[in-house]
């Protein structure tokens, strides 16, 4: 039997259904409900089950609607939804990735920079106006280790050619004898020298993080992301000082009996909450982990960001060991009087364990790109259809790119996760190569049999039961967009993208094209050409560029 489209649960609209309410007697409900309703064009059967209606969509109606939709709305299928309408167009400011110049690019920074770029595409592809920024570590005491050790070990022809490495390796090598005495005056007097703008000091500082930047986005384009600013700490130092002027002027800064700068944000005023901001020595703090510390530059940006564009939403994706910085951040600009600071938001992310390449821990965001690339290339070798590849290299790159991301999208964001290469590159199975594989397949079908013309299909072709799983599924496709687009997690779409590939596997092997009659043909090679439309927008808007062989 098949099941229904439809389902209506009796409990759900009898108005004092308890649990007195028999089974039996919501069933004859269900039966009594079911028998006075009458079919028509749209409803080709109703019948009941235990304790609900069934409703059975006219399948003609349902492929010819489908598909139809499909067609006409491309690559905004699912998007148009009246699920929509109700929803306001806004402007959203996002920050993600920020990684720490002259530091490792850890995972927890490809995670920032992945799920950042989900929700900038969803929200773009929704109508939203988004900016896209990166927030670098760009200042502080590091800078002044950073330029020492840069004129004891560095090199400007390294620096040209690979800044990030460069940089770190300067920066490893400063930090053993970061403890002696001489090297802590020098590293003081550099980065004093930076805070009063010293011409020369600036422009190594700054070809430093030139550099990098440029790096960076040549980096950032191997994964498909780019950013609309490239901010950092370092534009904040005289908005930092303004700041602190309005939280003394508001009576909010507070001293310890130490000279700490705290600002008090307990109910009852009773400092049983509070966050620290200043030094004794009164120059302001950097975020660390270990202590909830605010920087002024963290509320400076704040305040600049709304001023330059004037957004509806902020959203900031860190892992989820700076909630309680965050949460802080937004208390302390409510308490400075702006109250947008309740439309600013933290999505944060779990840790990943376990990911290293075969050179021993990751370092750089290459690294990971690079690792995942020659796994896959090794794979892709081992089997025959390779050959035909016109780029391996690059197609290797985007499977695997898909791969690192499904695997990392899969569950909660803010749950924990082993990284497994094995796992995420498996060709069978819920992964991104699956999808990949899937979309490849479903291309060269189109390829094979020439492009589906939509207008002379007859969908009385489309009766099977595998025909009928994948239709259902692609009209579910807008409510999967909805809920993400609630809770700003990718996990629905990659579970719906998961089910549709299952689906279409199935179909692609009990629906031949090849060998059926003509009408049958062109039905089938219709509803595979829908099922790929939408696979391929799934995919994009998780961040991951459709393979058309591979």
């Amino acid at each position: 039997r098949h099941v229904a489209d439809f389902q209506l649960s009796i409990a759900s609209i009898i108005e004092n259904s308890s649990n007195d309410c028999l089974a039996q007697d919501l069933h004859l409900q269900a039966q009594q409900l079911a028998e006075r309703l009458k079919c028509d064009s749209v409803v080709s059967e109703i019948s009941a089950g235990p304790g609900t209606v069934n409703f059975t969509i006219n399948r003609e109606l349902l492929a010819k609607t489908v598909l139809q939709q499909v067609w006409k709305d491309g690559s905004e299928y699912g998007l148009k939804s009246e699920l929509f309408s109700t929803v306001p167009r806004q402007k959203a400011v996002i920050e993600f990735s920020s990684p720490n110049i002259a530091k490792k690019f850890h995972v927890g920074h490809l995670r920032s920079t992945i799920v950042g770029n989900f929700i900038a595409n969803l929200k773009v592809a929704l109508g939203h106006e988004v900016v896209r920024i990166n927030y670098l570590g760009d200042w502080g005491m590091q800078f002044g280790l950073l330029g020492v050790g840069f004129q004891s070990f560095g090199s400007k022809e390294k620096l040209k050619s690979s800044p990030l490495q460069h940089l770190f390796e300067v920066y490893v090598q400063i930090n053993k004898s970061a403890e002696d005495e001489n090297t802590r005056k020098l590293a003081k007097d550099f980065f004093r020298k930076l805070e009063e703008h010293d011409e020369q000091t600036l422009s190594i500082w700054k070809q430093f993080r030139d550099l990098s930047i440029e790096e960076y986005i040549r980096i950032y384009k191997r994964l498909g992301v780019h950013f609309d600013e490239y901010s950092g700490e370092s534009f904040y130092q005289e908005k930092a000082q303004e700041v602190l002027k309005m939280l003394e002027e508001k009576g909010l800064l507070q001293k310890t009996i130490k000279g700490t700068g705290i600002v008090d944000l307990s109910e009852k005023k009773d400092l049983s909450t509070f966050s620290t901001v200043m030094r004794s020595d009164g120059t302001s703090l950097y975020i660390t982990r270990q202590f909830l510390i605010i920087s002024f530059r963290d509320l400076a940006a704040a305040i600049d960001r709304m001023n330059k564009h004037s957004w509806d939403t902020m959203i900031y994706v860190t892992d989820k060991s700076q909630s309680n910085h965050f949460q802080h951040l937004f208390q302390i600009l409510k308490l400075m009087g702006y109250d947008w600071a309740e439309r600013c938001q933290h999505v944060s992310f779990g840790l990943v364990q376990g990911m290293k390449t075969r050179r021993g821990e990751v370092i750089f965001l290459e690294d990971v790109l690079n690792e995942v690339r020659s796994r896959m290339l090794q794979n892709m070798t081992s089997t025959k259809t390779t050959k035909e590849i016109q780029d391996p290299v690059e197609t290797a790159e985007k499977v695997g790119l898909a791969a690192l991301i499904i695997q990392d999208f899969r569950g909660l964001l803010s749950s924990d996760y082993q990284f497994s290469w094995d796992r995420a590159l498996q060709s069978r199975g819920d992964t991104g190569v699956f999808l990949q594989y899937t979309h490849a397949r479903l291309h060269s079908l189109e390829q094979m049999h020439g492009n589906a013309e939509l207008t002379d299909v007859n969908v009385a072709c489309l009766q099977e039961p595998e025909a009928i799983s994948v239709l259902q599924h692609l009209l579910r496709y807008d409510e999967v967009l909805y809920r993400s687009s609630q809770d700003l997690q990718p996990k629905h779409i990659v579970s719906y993208l998961l089910t549709l590939s299952h689906l279409a596997a199935v179909a692609h092997k009990t629906l031949p094209v090849k060998g059926s009659a003509p009408d049958v043909a062109q039905a089938r090679l219709c509803l595979f050409h829908a099922a790929r439309s939408v696979l391929a927008n799934g995919m994009r808007l998780l961040g991951i560029t459709p393979v058309a062989r591979m």
